[in-house]
């Protein structure tokens, strides 16, 4: 197995539960937000949208973790980024999940072969990484949003 680079490691100070207990209560227009010049007579507010209802199904099963490398840029997941990541959805092929991996966490698309587990970066600089038996392997959750600055 390629060992982990330390720059892919997440550290526990990188993981922050959800919670609900406040309501983030934010305009959420009814109209599409075009690229080019906005027409004003479409400036009608639609409701009001709580980010917690927009982000999280299971509040109880959900965690933020900050992203510590460049490892899925392929993907816009940046280093600094804040992940949604709900441990209660399936891990299935394809889905970009964190991992727990002989002693850290790590963000990567997982891929099924048979029984080989695969960990694919979307940045080419990094190896895939293959699971094997014995490894001290699981899936904590599957990255449901991706939190980002505009640059």
């Amino acid at each position: 197995m390629t060992a982990l680079r330390r720059q892919e490691r997440l550290s526990v100070y990188d993981f922050a539960r959800a919670t609900v207990e406040t309501q983030l209560r934010i305009p959420f227009f009814q109209s599409l937000v075009q690229a080019g010049f906005p027409s004003p007579a479409e400036n009608y507010v639609e409701r009001v949208c709580d980010l917690n209802d927009l982000c999280i199904s299971n509040a109880e099963a959900t965690y933020f973790v900050r992203v510590a490398s460049d490892s899925m840029i392929g993907d816009r997941i940046d280093r600094d980024d804040v992940l949604v990541v709900d441990c209660s959805r399936e891990p299935v092929d394809g889905k970009i999940v964190v991992v727990w991996l002989n002693g850290d966490h790590v963000v990567k698309r997982i891929h099924y072969a048979g029984e080989l587990i695969v960990l694919m970066s979307s940045n080419p600089k990094y190896d895939p990484i293959y699971v094997h038996p014995g490894d001290d392997f699981r899936v904590f959750g599957v990255v449901t949003f991706v939190i980002q600055k505009p640059v």
